[in-house]
């Protein structure tokens, strides 16, 4: 029985955390040996718990690949329980188990990356990702075009392969929705819908600038964002000084993601980047139309007037028409969200990533 291991030591539960815990499940469904390594006080430990996945605790930091008893000690767990392939997604984790798994003689060194931002030409970065590593996944080829962007003598493009963020489809099917008390008191007209933290790389400034716009045209919505984050008493003053206060509100984190996305009839998304738009991807499956910008991974999840708007980055105006277009075509709002749904089906369903990946992680001959 192949034995897989997947090291993440983050502390937090975000995005890929959330896709480690589905993978390892997954990955034991389907009869593998699956061991998670990671912080004893985490997040993904707590869930890993829960459904009964061996553990193995360590911490790590930037530095910690320095430290001769830490890779000691992952070398002989690697060694001792036969490991066939570990995968990493922090570059800490990199440089300490990376460093390891090589030492201990490990047959396959998987990297996975989700963020969507060029990797520095180090030498050291060159050593573990063209050396030490076997395989390099990319969650969308945006992702996989700036993990090369300094790195191309040393990362041969063939090396780095695609496996989408995948969704539980049937999970979002199944969920009971549940009425949001805010929007149901607050809502006027079509409901405009953002998810995401409140930092400059969800550009949620630009989405205050388009509700102006939307205001200015005396059309009839209301924009709910659910986040939290440093920028949010910036974004209240905004509201405040464009006089948006009947329509945009701010909903503070929201735990029930599948709940708001049954609320809103369109979604916005204004990131100025993405490795992957899980949102997008989550908002399709509930048959939502999409507005966002067209940048990095946007366009390999949404086609432009067929599943929703890309707009330029640079043309708030233009982002503002689309979203118009929207809230005055119920039709193409039902066209658009009912193509997106089937996109979701075809390209990102969950079980057909997972068997990409298995297929990726156990092709070589070990």
């Amino acid at each position: 029985m192949k034995h897989i291991c997947f090291f993440n030591t983050i502390q937090f539960w975000g995005g890929g955390e959330k896709i480690y815990f589905e993978y390892a499940v997954g990955l034991k469904e389907l009869g593998y040996r699956v061991t998670v390594v990671c912080r004893a006080d985490s997040a993904l430990a707590k869930k890993v718990k829960g459904v009964g996945i061996k553990t193995f605790f360590i911490s790590a930091s930037n530095r910690s690949f320095l430290n001769p008893v830490k890779l000691l000690k992952l070398k002989r767990f690697f060694q001792k329980e036969a490991v066939d392939v570990v995968m990493f997604s922090a570059s800490q984790d990199l440089k300490l188990g990376g460093l390891a798994a090589h030492l201990a003689g490990l047959p396959q060194i998987v990297y996975r990356r989700g963020l969507a931002s060029p990797i520095k030409n180090r030498p050291l970065n060159r050593f573990l990702l063209g050396k030490v590593t076997t395989l390099l996944i990319a969650n969308s080829n945006e992702t996989k075009r700036t993990m090369r962007l300094h790195l191309k003598d040393a990362i041969p493009e063939g090396k780095i392969k695609i496996v989408y963020n995948g969704l539980k489809i049937d999970d979002f099917d199944r969920h009971q929705f549940k009425k949001i008390e805010e929007i149901e008191r607050n809502h006027s007209g079509i409901i405009l819908g953002n998810a995401g933290r409140l930092t400059e790389q969800k550009g949620h400034l630009l989405l205050i600038k388009v509700a102006s716009i939307l205001k200015n045209r005396n059309l009839d919505f209301t924009l709910f964002i659910a986040g939290s984050g440093p920028l949010k008493s910036k974004l209240q003053e905004q509201i405040h000084e464009k006089q948006l206060e009947k329509h945009v509100f701010l909903l503070d984190f929201v735990e029930d993601i599948a709940s708001f996305m049954q609320s809103i009839d369109i979604f916005l998304l204004s990131s100025l980047w993405e490795g992957f738009g899980f949102v997008l991807a989550e908002a399709m499956v509930y048959a939502k139309p999409i507005v966002a910008f067209d940048i990095t991974s946007n366009p390999e999840l949404v086609i432009d007037g067929q599943t929703g708007y890309l707009a330029p980055v640079d043309n708030l105006k233009h982002f503002a028409d689309r979203v118009e277009i929207l809230i005055q075509d119920g039709k193409k709002r039902s066209e658009f969200g009912s193509a997106g749904r089937k996109r979701v089906e075809v390209q990102f369903e969950f079980q057909q990533q997972l068997k990409k990946l298995e297929q990726l992680l156990f092709a070589k001959k070990f």
